[in-house]
Parts: structure tokens; sequence; C-alpha cells
């Protein structure tokens, strides 16, 4: 089995009271902090404060695979480097899914209209992940596009035109 460079981390999910008669409160990424052998494997409260709650959800693996390296290189070097958490909401409470620092895994997660999350990631976690996407991360060359002068004309059923300045 090819052992790939991963951290544990956990995440604190916060529920925040809104104005709303419908829905009066939500819940939000607060953070993604790095896995310590007190947090247990079970999610748990860390604080009720009136309707403010945070609870922290541990064991969450971030590995950084080879085909992703773009996605990291794209994370890394815009101005604010993330977490990206998937979560979906199952009986009134969140439950985070997958945790990553790939930008294109991110970007695919919304595609599926799935609620994707991001927060700050610490300098070091960019330093590690900044490093490995140098290492692996090959830009595709650019392709030099043919100005449209140099395109053979075509009619409106895809056959080729032919173009004469002599009279018939």
């Amino acid at each position: 089995m090819v052992q790939r460079p991963s951290i544990e981390v956990a995440v604190v999910m916060r529920r925040v009271r809104q104005a709303s008669p419908w829905q009066p409160w939500r819940w939000e990424l607060a953070d993604v902090v790095a896995q310590e052998p007190g947090f247990g494997s079970e999610p748990r409260l860390l604080l009720r404060e009136g309707d403010d709650e945070r609870w922290l959800y541990p064991g969450f693996t971030v590995e950084l695979f080879r085909d992703e390296a773009e996605g990291y290189y794209l994370n890394a070097t815009t101005p604010a480097p993330a977490w990206f958490v998937l979560w979906r909401l199952e009986d009134e409470k969140p439950k985070p899914e997958i945790v990553t620092l790939s930008y294109n895994e991110a970007a695919r997660w919304l595609d599926a209209q799935e609620t994707v999350e991001q927060v700050p990631a610490p300098a070091e976690v960019i330093e590690w992940m900044r490093t490995f996407a140098e290492e692996h991360y090959v830009p595709e060359p650019r392709r030099r596009k043919r100005p449209d002068s140099f395109k053979g004309l075509q009619d409106r059923f895809g056959n080729p035109v032919t173009i004469t300045t002599e009279k018939k």
C-alpha cells in the first residue's frame, strides 16, 4: 500500500442564532484544528451559551494525493489558502463528511450541490501543502491558438469552401 502524506484533524461546527421566524438558527463551519488524543472519536459539545453551540467532530484524515496536486497548488497560491469541509445536515445536526486542501476537489463537491465551507489554514499546513504541490504539480503546456485567418473556411454543412476571384 502506498503511504501518502497525511495529517489528522478535527472539525468545529457552530450553531448561530438568526433573526428569522422560519429558521431561528443555522449551522456553519467554525474551525479545523489539529487532532489531539483527548478529543476521542465521537462528536461532543464544546460550548453552549444561549443559542450559540459549538461541537467538535474528531477523527478526519487529510491526505495529499499526487493527482490532486493542481488543486493544492491553486489553494496554496491564493491570497487566503483554506481548509475545505463538506458537511451535511442530519436530524438537525451537522455531520462533517470530508476535509480537504484541494481547491479542485472542493469545486467538484460544489458542482454536485453539496454544502462546502472553508476556513483559513495555518501557515505550517500551507507550507506542507505548497511543498507537496511544487514537487508533484506539472502545469499543462499552453497550446498556441492558431489565428482564425489560417483556419479553413466551411459552409453551414461543414464542407470545405473555395473562394475565387475569377468570373464564371
